[in-house]
């Protein structure tokens, strides 16, 4: 099969497709055909450099946390899945391995069957932004109708799957973005735009219930003034005065602080959220984002483009002839 793999850390030329070969299924595993995969933000830094993937060298040569595709074989233990189902998921980082035509995955792994309406490339674009919006929402922001919600970084993968939890939700949602993406997180469905190259949103005569940093670019110690009373800020990339801010905001129950390791919580618990994803996109309440789709043997151009910073919502890889027509 054809994989696209790495043997040291470096530019996205590391990435080379290579033939290697197909797996087969454990008795408790499914054998994937993957038709598409996402080349999620943390992949460029797992190709640059040393850290969650290894140190000497790269621990796992195929990257891809996220992939939709079809079961192909099953393992004699296996009752969850059959043959023939269009599944979609993520794969965890310690297994990775999405950049490839084939993959094998535990029956238990964070593994639903894709929604009927969705192409592959759609469904592909689902975990990623959710797994993450819906714990940071729901789970730590306690969400609620009517709560004033921030976003800053709404038109990016996590950002764009949040202005759309919340509004679900039944909030206020502000999202934070740059001038050409005002009219896109618009459709979305956010009530207010804050354009980033023009104001700062901290310095705003506003406060929130909910401030959802999805790029890391902002501090509690910044957003803290237009926080509610018991608002909380929530960010996807921790710093280190930022445990301190949570231990204060807990002994204190005034203006929280919070961070949680979304790519850290187990199979089952991303199941559960991927299962709820499914309903609401059933329900025609949240829709993937897909920004642009490259060929599997594009995937170094696919991470020049994610390391610009840019996207909307996902970069999808797609595997043989499946590519979306005027994507890319």
């Amino acid at each position: 099969m054809k994989a696209i793999q790495y043997t040291r850390f470096g530019p996205p030329e590391v990435l080379q497709l290579q033939e290697v070969e197909k797996p087969a299924p454990k008795k408790n595993e499914v054998l994937i055909k993957i038709h598409a995969a996402t080349v999620a933000s943390e992949d460029p830094g797992m190709r640059k450099s040393p850290g969650l993937n290894g140190f000497v060298k790269p621990r796992k040569p195929i990257l891809g946390f996220y992939l939709a595709g079809e079961i192909e074989a099953v393992g004699n233990e296996v009752k969850q899945f059959k043959v023939g189902d269009q599944v979609y998921g993520n794969t965890g980082l310690g297994l990775l391995s999405a950049y490839a035509e084939y993959i094998c995955m535990p029956e238990d792994s964070a593994l639903v069957i894709k929604p009927e309406p969705l192409t592959f490339e759609e469904a592909v674009a689902i975990p990623n932004g959710m797994l993450t919006a819906i714990p940071f929402l729901k789970d730590e922001g306690k969400i609620q109708a009517g709560h004033k919600v921030l976003i800053n970084g709404a038109s990016g993968t996590v950002g764009t799957a949040a202005v759309q939890l919340a509004k679900h939700y039944g909030a206020e949602v502000t999202g934070v973005c740059s001038t050409t993406n005002v009219d896109f997180v618009t459709s979305l469905g956010a009530d207010t735009i804050i354009d980033y190259t023009k104001d700062d949103f901290t310095q705003i005569a506003q406060s929130y219930d909910i401030i959802f940093d999805a790029v890391g670019k902002s501090s509690y110690a910044r957003c803290k003034g237009i926080l509610a009373e018991n608002g909380v800020y929530l960010t996807t990339v921790p710093y280190p005065a930022l445990f301190l801010q949570i231990i204060w905001g807990a002994v204190t129950g005034k203006k929280k602080a919070k961070f949680s390791a979304t790519g850290m919580r187990s199979a089952d618990e991303k199941k559960k959220d991927l299962l709820f994803a499914n309903q609401l996109i059933e329900a025609g309440e949240i829709k993937p984002i897909v920004d642009k789709v490259y060929p599997l043997e594009q995937a170094a151009e696919a991470h020049q483009y994610v390391e610009m910073g840019h996207k909307r919502g996902d970069v999808v890889l797609t595997m043989g002839q499946r590519a979306l027509q005027g994507e890319n």
